[in-house]
């Protein structure tokens, strides 16, 4: 960091970051479906800490200690903030400021599909929706194109041959170089997968929400991605936040958790006295595994092959380095799976 003084005012230079040049030997990377993309197995996404109330240098030094460690993909949505669109102009200033000479070394996604303005074209499917949005996403980020755009949600009034019709445009656009899907079940992602085989645009991932505590993707998705040779990457593996050591003694009234049930987004009912004990009894297992329970959730998720990647949300730069630490150990005993599965069946 270096500073210079024109006037009575500091200016701060952080064109000067290198980041750490053995960043490569410190993460494992899997390949996304049947494509030339390899994804890290640990990829940071940006929804709810890096919104205008957020400090800018603790979400640089985020964005920093990833790549420090490996982090090569760095996964955004128009609505991500809050408020929706403000993440992605935090990161383009970050990205303005340290990133851009290392731009075809990071894999930048981002999706459109939830609310974002208002009257009838902003939400949901509709190909100028689609399109409007990245465009303004783009400019948001200060990038020429993103390597993956998703539709963010299904669309029940758009016909899919619209909506994947547009995935397909905005790829010979050169706005995006992939595209994939997020939050589509089984049947509905078999439907978008076949559209866009057969635009000549394949579908290269799918982002579901997946954790010891949500496990609906087993229910089909996974087989199907599997069958399709598409990749899977999983958000919310730590349950937002549940499954960590700091929910053990209930919930800090600091913690992001805390601040959730204020706004709706964590119910009371999903922080019970059961819930809680099933995390203390998880916590012992990671113990034994010498691993934190965050640690532990995540290799939980990582330890199917069909997955990817996970996405990590991280209020502080340590939280990555911790979670990192879940790839050194992703294999489970046959003992280990079976109490675990015998704690979250309670």
């Amino acid at each position: 960091m270096s500073f210079c003084k024109p006037g009575n005012f500091y200016l701060i230079s952080y064109m000067n970051y290198s980041p750490h040049p053995d960043r490569y030997t410190k993460m494992q990377y899997r390949r996304c479906g049947n494509s030339g993309i390899k994804l890290p197995m640990v990829s940071l996404g940006l929804w709810h800490n890096f919104g205008e109330i957020d400090d800018l240098e603790n979400c640089r030094k985020i964005l920093q200690t990833a790549f420090d460690n490996g982090i090569t993909h760095f996964d955004l949505a128009n609505n991500y903030g809050p408020p929706p669109g403000a993440a992605e102009e935090t990161f383009g200033k970050i990205f303005k400021d340290n990133f851009k000479v290392f731009r075809d070394e990071l894999i930048i996604s981002t999706k459109a599909g939830y609310t974002m303005w208002e009257g009838p074209y902003g939400d949901f499917g509709s190909k100028k929706y689609l399109v409007a949005s990245l465009d303004q996403s783009l400019k948001r980020m200060g990038l020429e194109y993103v390597d993956i755009f998703y539709h963010h949600r299904p669309d029940p009034d758009t016909p899919m041959e619209e909506t994947m019709s547009a995935l397909d445009l905005i790829v010979r656009q050169g706005k995006a170089l992939y595209v994939g899907i997020s939050n589509y079940k089984p049947e509905e992602a078999a439907r978008a997968i076949k559209i866009l085989n057969e635009l000549g645009t394949p579908c290269l991932i799918h982002q579901a929400r997946y954790s010891m505590f949500d496990r609906w993707v087993e229910d089909g998705l996974l087989d199907l991605l599997d069958k399709e040779k598409v990749g899977c990457i999983a958000f919310s593996s730590l349950a937002q936040g549940l499954l960590t050591n700091k929910y053990i003694n209930g919930v800090p009234e600091d913690s992001r958790a805390g601040r959730h049930l204020k706004n709706g987004a964590i119910t009371d009912a999903q922080i019970t006295d059961d819930v809680i004990e099933r995390i203390k009894q998880l916590n012992e297992i990671a113990k034994k595994r010498d691993q934190s329970l965050a640690q532990m959730a995540l290799a939980w998720v990582l330890k199917d092959n069909r997955i990817t990647s996970v996405v990590l949300g991280a209020s502080k730069p340590k939280q990555v380095t911790d979670a990192i630490g879940a790839i050194s150990n992703c294999h489970f005993s046959e003992n280990e799976l079976d109490k675990i599965e015998l704690i979250l069946k309670k």
